[in-house]
């Protein structure tokens, strides 16, 4: 078991005095994917949020969070983000964007603040995982705490 620590991501839900839970895990380098870490945190994969990074054609960097078992809807996602087109930010550039590795992106924390959408489902649980900001780190929260810390959001469907 990992050492858990205080992650910048956790400073922020601590500054909104936000209750979660730290849950570290053995992390697996082949195996980076949401089931993997939905199963070693003990959680369904329908509560385990991915953080995705993309570029809109027209308004550039965007985040959006998605539960573990469902795809992201790029159509979905460029037209309620106001793009014709949207697609995944190359791997090689997340750190730079985000100042987070793959497998360990937090949607809270980033360098910059991006618009941010999240896939409303996750909003019918009580309780999600998310990225801590580190791999082998994730918090373990009540959906609507995530947004109140997001701060700026937006909620619509955007997955399948």
């Amino acid at each position: 078991m990992a050492k858990v620590h205080k992650t910048n991501a956790a400073r922020i839900l601590d500054s909104h005095q936000i209750a979660y839970e730290l849950i570290s895990y053995e992390v697996d380098e082949n195996d980076l994917g949401a089931e993997n870490v939905a199963k070693k945190c003990h959680i369904p994969l329908e509560q385990s949020v991915k953080t995705l990074v993309l570029q809109g054609d027209k308004t550039g960097i965007l985040v959006a969070c998605v539960p573990g078992n469902c795809e992201i809807e790029l159509k979905k996602l460029a037209k309620l983000s106001g793009n014709k087109k949207v697609e995944m930010v190359p791997m090689k550039n997340i750190l730079a964007l985000t100042g987070y590795i793959r497998g360990g992106v937090s949607p809270l924390g980033m360098k910059k603040k991006y618009p941010t959408y999240v896939e409303e489902i996750i909003l019918l649980y009580d309780d999600i995982i998310c990225s801590a900001g580190e791999r082998g780190l994730q918090f373990h929260l009540n959906p609507q705490d995530l947004l109140k810390a997001l701060e700026e959001y937006t909620i619509g469907d955007i997955s399948d």
